[in-house]
């Protein structure tokens, strides 16, 4: 193919395609995925692989915007979404409501596994990563809901390989905005190397209590 041709072409597609807003600003994001998907679905034929996923999909997607995150795309097996409520960090208790998502996402796995085997498919477990920094927001042409971008995003991605199985894991600057909530119990688990002077330290997030439901 011919080179200028594909470099013309190129330019004119992300300039028409990608837009990005032009600036940044600090935001909590989120990001789920299931654990050890490929071996949980090397068996299923592709109808009941789809089904496997929507069901996650759709379990996830609707506990995210019931706390207010924007999806913004899903991978398969993971979903990551942004708290728009968290930008500028204003809002003190919208910091609350993402730990609120991600302990949601892990009460109904009980749920969404017996869902699971009235399909009959395999169980599935998972693991929430959230975040809080900078992110870049890009619209795409012709997707309903904008794109996010930046080293918070891959950090979130990154530091979820420390969240045991059906927990929620946050990062430095997550547990910086959140650590003075009581509600909840912040235990470090390590630190992800960055390669500069200082490592980046990661927490798994629990309730200090058993949570109370009305009819209790």
């Amino acid at each position: 193919m011919n080179q200028d041709v594909l470099l013309a072409a190129l330019k004119k597609k992300v300039a028409n395609e990608i837009v990005f807003s032009g600036g940044t600003k600090p935001c909590c994001v989120g990001m789920v995925d299931i654990v050890n998907s490929t071996a949980s679905t090397a068996k299923l034929v592709n109808g009941k692989m789809c089904e496997y996923y929507t069901i996650f999909l759709n379990a996830m997607s609707i506990i995210a915007k019931e706390f207010d995150a924007v999806v913004v795309k899903n991978l398969g097996d993971s979903l990551l979404y942004y708290f728009p409520k968290t930008a500028e960090g204003k809002e003190k208790d919208a910091f609350a409501e993402v730990l609120e998502c991600g302990l949601a996402m892990i009460e109904s796995h009980g749920t969404i596994n017996q869902l699971l085997a009235e399909h009959k498919l395999p169980q599935m477990d998972y693991r929430i990563s959230s975040d809080y920094g900078t992110l870049s927001i890009a619209h795409a042409s012709g997707l309903p809901v904008d794109d996010i971008f930046g080293p918070t995003v891959n950090l979130c991605s990154k530091i979820k390989i420390a969240a045991q199985p059906n927990t929620l894991v946050i990062g430095g600057d997550m547990h910086q905005v959140s650590k003075s909530h009581k509600t909840y119990k912040f235990s470090y688990i390590g630190a992800y190397y960055l390669g500069l002077k200082h490592d980046y330290p990661v927490y798994s997030v629990s309730r200090s209590e058993p949570r109370k439901w009305p009819w209790q």
